[in-house]
């Protein structure tokens, strides 16, 4: 499987991930694609910029596309990847709209090429763990499914990103950036789907004191830099109540603005016969509750995963794996139906349809929060 040769579309802090995860699987990197190749050049470790996008597709090499760019390219950059006949790993959110989502999934199921939908949070092993304690059916029936996406980088009034632009970031912001893998994680988890959604958005910064050059993700306070005042209507926060399919119950809080909170993502399931919960603070461990006898701790060790996680984590116990490691095991994943050349019957990573079905909830949510109401979430059979 390694030396398949792959190309990456942006060259932010998520873009680097990307590349590093495919250079620890022993890809071939063949170049980046920068908003220029000037800028591209100036980060260290990346490999050779390309001129243009359009250069990169002409490189009858590149076998599979990482798109790490801003929401509004992605819909027209899948769409040149998959006209190319080329492989596409598109980071969330798949598309602006539904109706975008919709045919990029359409056209990448009648290509027959592999798609996947960055939901890389997967991939950490306790969270497969989980997944399949659940299925085994030791927690019983799983009545409420509660928990938290929270972060502070957005916290001051100065801190911007391109993500609070709607024009590239589209009308929703919390929610679409870190909400949707809440969303995605606890779903692929507990192998529920979300009926409807009862959503509360919050604008705490009404305006924003807006950096007049760019700004990379994560980078901090920009001491000295000229600003302007931009008015902001994205949310800042948001608390949504879910209703499953089968009837249970579960919440979510969603936050950029917690301050101290760098990355944390936290979930727990509540269940007949028992509980668990686990946070991407303290990701080797997986708590156990229990009504009649101690609670537990599961700590990560591929010698007492089921073979489901086993599958997926490459340390032995008391080496802790983390953040990158989620990429470079979705990675694992893809890249083994892209040496198949076709997508599995039933893969085992997220794809386009999953991509699709969080802009389904997220339109839900949003309408939602407009009209203060329960909003069922609208599926409608994806056209051919």
């Amino acid at each position: 499987m390694s030396g398949i040769a792959a190309a990456v579309v942006g060259t932010g802090f998520i873009g680097v991930v990307h590349v590093e995860a495919l250079r620890r699987l022993g890809m071939n990197v063949t170049g980046v694609v920068g908003s220029s190749p000037g800028r591209a050049r100036q980060k260290p470790g990346l490999p050779e910029p390309y001129e243009s996008f359009e250069a990169m597709l002409d490189d009858d090499r590149v076998r599979v596309v990482h798109l790490t760019t801003p929401n509004h390219l992605h819909y027209p950059q899948v769409k040149a990847v998959l006209a190319a006949g080329k492989h596409v790993v598109c980071e969330k959110p798949l598309a602006l709209t539904s109706a975008e989502s919709a045919e990029l999934l359409r056209l990448a199921e009648d290509s027959g090429l592999v798609h996947c939908t960055n939901y890389n949070l997967r991939f950490y092993a306790l969270c497969r763990e989980a997944r399949a304690r659940v299925r085994r059916g030791d927690l019983g029936a799983v009545h409420g499914v509660h928990g938290v996406y929270v972060q502070d980088w957005l916290l001051k009034p100065t801190d911007w990103n391109w993500r609070l632009d709607p024009g590239q970031g589209g009308l929703l912001r919390a929610v679409a950036d870190i909400g949707t893998h809440w969303l995605d994680l606890t779903s692929f988890v507990t192998g529920k789907r979300v009926a409807s959604v009862f959503a509360d958005l919050h604008t705490v910064h009404t305006t924003r004191r807006v950096p007049t050059g760019p700004v990379e993700t994560f980078a901090g306070d920009e001491d000295g830099a000229e600003r302007v005042e931009r008015t902001i209507e994205s949310e800042d926060m948001a608390h949504v109540l879910l209703r499953y399919e089968d009837g249970s119950r579960g919440n979510v809080t969603i936050s950029q603005l917690a301050a101290g909170r760098k990355n944390r993502l936290a979930f727990e399931l509540d269940g007949a016969e028992g509980s668990l919960a686990w946070s991407s603070e303290r990701p080797e461990e997986l708590w156990l509750g229990h009504r009649d006898r101690p609670n537990e701790v599961f700590l990560r060790d591929p010698a007492h995963l089921d073979a489901s996680a086993a599958a997926f984590t490459d340390y032995p116990g008391g080496h802790p794996e983390g953040f990158p490691d989620t990429f470079k095991q979705l990675y694992k994943a893809v890249y083994a139906a892209v040496e198949e050349g076709r997508m599995p019957a039933e893969p085992d990573f997220p794809t386009f349809a999953d991509g699709h079905e969080e802009i389904l909830l997220g339109e839900a949510i949003a309408r939602s929060a407009a009209e203060e109401r329960w909003v069922e979430v609208s599926r409608v059979e994806v056209a051919r």
